[in-house]
């Protein structure tokens, strides 16, 4: 067995060392893989207690879709952009809101999103949404040409740092078209 002090050591090391989110089960397969037989609340514990060890830092322990990992705090990513090439992480205007368009409307077609954009959605679009694996193939719709439904994965959720889909923020209510007018005349 081991302290308290050592396991959260030990999750510590998993974490920074996984460099993905881990599950709690997965942490618990590693420690026994190391002897060191453990609960998941015993777990759950230890990450706790390393929250608290970062609650003032740079770093914290943050849940994600996929599980918990170690990070970067927000406020302090800043610092951290001119570390990576800018023009690879860009996202472009399209792809923007074709992720968005999936992302509260799942799962989609190609068509329901052209719909609701009101131009051709691009094939390389799709592909680069596929690519990063933030969207993947749901299925197929149940009309004639049977399209490809689209729906967000879990790679999606942790880049966003969401647990969870319902984590998205709402969507701001349409305004009435005499509001909408008046607002676009009033600059």
């Amino acid at each position: 067995m081991t302290n308290s002090e050592n396991l959260s050591n030990l999750v510590e090391s998993i974490l920074f060392g996984a460099g993905r989110p881990m599950r709690l089960s997965e942490i618990k397969t590693l420690l026994e893989s190391q002897n060191i037989e453990l609960d998941l609340p015993s777990i759950k514990v230890a990450l706790n207690s390393l929250e608290e060890r970062y609650a003032n830092s740079s770093i914290e322990i943050k849940e994600v879709a996929s599980g918990f990992r170690m990070q970067v705090r927000e406020s302090f990513g800043d610092c951290l952009y001119p570390l990576w090439n800018e023009t690879s992480n860009r996202l472009s205007k399209a792809l923007m809101e074709t992720i968005s368009i999936v992302a509260y409307k799942q799962p989609v077609t190609r068509g329901d999103i052209e719909d609701i954009r009101g131009v051709t959605v691009s094939t390389q679009i799709i592909r680069s949404l596929l690519d990063r694996e933030w969207i993947k193939l749901a299925g197929y719709r149940d009309v004639p040409g049977r399209p490809a439904l689209y729906e967000t994965t879990k790679n999606f959720l942790n880049d966003l740092n969401l647990k969870s889909i319902n984590d998205l923020p709402p969507l701001p209510e349409a305004l009435p078209a005499k509001e909408a007018l008046d607002q676009l005349e009033a600059g």
